[in-house]
Parts: structure tokens; sequence; C-alpha cells
């Protein structure tokens, strides 16, 4: 009897082990031949669902596990579209490109690299997913030189216009860093706004104690190094250029978190000179720019989209 209830419990365990396989490679969607196991997309999804802390195995979160998913998997087709549109372009990424960046990131972030290795040590995933996202960051801006910027034309009219109409927000840049407070859950962020408001505290005091950003960032106040202008994503671009030098953000959502932002000379200077015509329509070009290739970004994936093959299967 001994003998079959143990032969029963191996059996269950077995078939449990099984079916769990079984779900793992199942195909969450096929793109052109190229299949996405469920498996690389709840890998995929897993920074995601930490971020908005969902518990996979919890029924009553099935409704947000299912919104994160789909997500995840819309952003993994669209990496294999680009993908496969970099071959039919030759568009090549080396190992050496990949070098590249991740030695400008370390510089930005005023970062040594044994600073940066222990970073990556303490990351899920570390260095290898860290490099296969930079090459799809890279595929997607060769692509958007070759297929999307050459398609987007900004007049100097515009830039005139632009310019007549942002006169105070037009000075030099040059040099200033972005400090940046994420708060700790459980901490009043209104209260610690206020108290820097006032001059009661400090915004680099603040993100020491009460800020979630990693080092060596908190040790320096939250000091995220030197605006790269040239890069920034269309949110924070709208946010740092509607800022002047020592100007501090109200509190505002980041990833569900509550955050802020302080513009601002580590020399100490953050008195600014404002800009010619002249000086400022390379800044303008790109401000003008950013939406028109957003926009021309965004016809050129639906169409990568349509004339694709694609079969979702969850």
């Amino acid at each position: 009897m001994r003998n079959t209830l143990l032969l029963i419990a191996a059996f269950l365990l077995l078939a449990g082990s099984v079916a769990q396989a079984a779900q793992l490679n199942k195909v969450a969607a096929v793109v052109n031949g190229q299949a996405i196991t469920m498996f690389d997309l709840q890998k995929a999804a897993t920074p995601a669902l930490a971020q908005a802390r969902i518990n996979p195995d919890d029924p009553a979160q099935k409704a947000a596990l299912d919104s994160v998913l789909r997500r995840t998997l819309d952003m993994m087709i669209i990496d294999i579209l680009f993908a496969q549109e970099a071959k039919r372009l030759k568009i090549e990424i080396s190992p050496a490109d990949v070098d590249k960046e991740i030695a400008a990131r370390i510089k930005a972030h005023n970062m040594t690299r044994e600073q940066f290795d222990a970073q990556m040590a303490r990351t899920r995933g570390g260095l290898t997913d860290l490099r296969n996202n930079i090459t799809k960051d890279l595929i997607r801006q060769k692509i958007m030189g070759v297929e999307v910027a050459r398609r987007v034309v900004v007049t100097p009219q515009e830039i005139k216009n632009y310019y007549e109409a942002h006169k105070d927000q037009m000075y030099n840049k040059q040099g200033l860093h972005m400090a940046l407070i994420v708060y700790r859950p459980g901490v009043n962020a209104w209260d610690i706004a206020n108290r820097i408001k006032s001059g009661a505290m400090s915004f680099a005091e603040a993100s020491q104690k009460y800020s979630i950003v990693p080092s060596p960032a908190k040790e320096r106040g939250g000091d995220m190094g030197p605006v790269n202008w040239e890069q920034l994503n269309p949110e924070w671009e709208a946010r740092l250029n509607s800022m002047k030098p020592g100007d501090v953000t109200e509190v505002f959502d980041l990833q569900g978190r509550k955050a802020q932002v302080r513009l601002y000379n580590p020399t100490g200077d953050n008195e600014y000179r404002p800009l010619t015509l002249e000086e400022a329509t390379p800044r303008i070009d790109a401000i003008l720019r950013q939406p028109k290739a957003k926009e021309r970004f965004e016809e050129y994936t639906t169409r990568l989209r349509n004339n694709a093959v694609i079969d979702v299967r969850i």
C-alpha cells in the first residue's frame, strides 16, 4: 500500500512538472514564422510585473497580469519585426557597437567600470540582457535613420515661429545636470516637496533620505549626470525643456512611483544666457523633428505589422 501511494505521489508530481513545462513551451505568438514562447514572454514581462507588484499566481490580479503580458508581447512582436527588417536592409549591430554604447552610459552616469559591473551583478538578467536590449535599441535607431528620419522635414519658418513663442526657454544648457528623487513607498512625497520648496530641506538631502534611486547617484544627492539633450524621449524632453537651471519640478508619477527632478549646474552657477535664433536653431529643429519622427515611426511600424503574418495565440 505504501509503495502504491508513493507511486501515485510521484506520478502526480511528474504530471504537474510536465504540465508546467508544457505551459512554458506553449507558443504565445508566431511572427513571420518565428515563435515567441510563453517562457520568453514571462521572462520579458518579469521587470514590468515586479514594478507593478503583480503576483502571477494571484487570481485576483489576472486582469492586470493579462494587460502586462499583452503589452510585453506587443513589444516583442515589434522587436522581431525590426530584427527581420534589419536583415532585409543589411543593418548589423556589432559587439563593438554595443560596447561603445555601454561605455557612453557609464560615462553619462559618472560611474566607474567597477561600479557598473557591481550594479549588473545585482540586476536580474545582468549584462546579457542589457546587451540584448541595447542591440534592439541600436537596430531601431539605425532603421529610424534609414527609413524614417530622412522623410521628416522641418522648415526655417517653423523654427522661427517656435523661437518667437519660446524665447524664454531658449538658453545655454551646456553642462547642466539632472538630479532625481524617486520616493520610497509610504513616504509623503508632497510633504517632502514642500520642505524642499521652503528651503527647510535641500533636494540632495531629500534624495539621500527618501529616494530609491540606485547608487552611486543616491550618494550624490540624486545626480544622474549631465543631461544628454539629444537622446531624451518625448516625455523627458518636454519636462526638462520647460525648466530653467535651479528649477525643481512638482511631484509627478514615474512608473507607478512619485518623483521629482531638479535641473541645475553643479558649479553652483544657475544663471543662464538667452540664445539667438541662429544658436537655438539646432535645438528647435530637434524639438520639432521629434513629434514628426514619432508619427512617421508609428506609420512605419503599422506598415510592418500589416505586411507581416502574425498569429497571436494567447
